[in-house]
């Protein structure tokens, strides 16, 4: 049996370790449940077409673009935005680290690359330079020439503990 776009589907996942249910169009995108259905703006759309990186989310701990993955494709599974990142209004240490590093100016990029760099340093805590170069060309950023944001990610992976909360908020 063949779904149409339009057609509305129950769904129901973990966000940021919290239950989210709802009836959504089969071609509704997991970075709009997220903003609108879970009501947490962090996660961006910039170009949709999962070209950028602003909308990442972490997806089961691995960095997936929300703007590309259904959220039916996402029944029953883990996401983490970087709303799950600061404990409160305490930033985490990669979160510190982007803000003494100045590697965000304009912000709109900040959330997926903090996700990103989150799967990064779960995966690798001590990753090297290449290692976090590599990781962060698969998104744009218009402001900051990305510099600032690599001495970010080295600074947090110095720093080595407090990385993330595991998004049990």
């Amino acid at each position: 049996m063949s779904t149409t776009p339009e057609e509305r589907l129950d769904v129901s996942m973990t966000i940021n370790g919290r239950r989210y249910r709802s009836t959504v169009e089969a071609r509704r995108t997991l970075a709009d449940f997220i903003r609108e259905d879970a009501q947490l703006p962090g996660t961006k759309l910039g170009c949709e077409h999962g070209v950028c990186g602003a909308c990442t989310v972490l997806l089961d701990d691995l960095p997936a673009r929300s703007c590309l993955t259904l959220a039916v494709q996402a029944e029953g599974r883990q996401i983490r935005t970087v709303e799950s990142l600061a404990e409160g209004q305490e930033l985490n240490t990669l979160q510190r680290a982007f803000r003494e590093q100045h590697g965000l100016q304009c912000g709109f990029c900040t959330a997926g690359f903090l996700m990103t760099a989150t799967a990064l340093l779960e995966e690798n805590p001590t990753p090297t330079r290449d290692d976090i170069v590599e990781t962060v060309s698969g998104s744009l950023c218009r402001c900051t020439g990305y510099q600032t944001i690599v001495s970010a990610i080295e600074q947090a992976a110095a720093e080595g503990q407090n990385v993330t909360n595991g998004g049990d908020q």
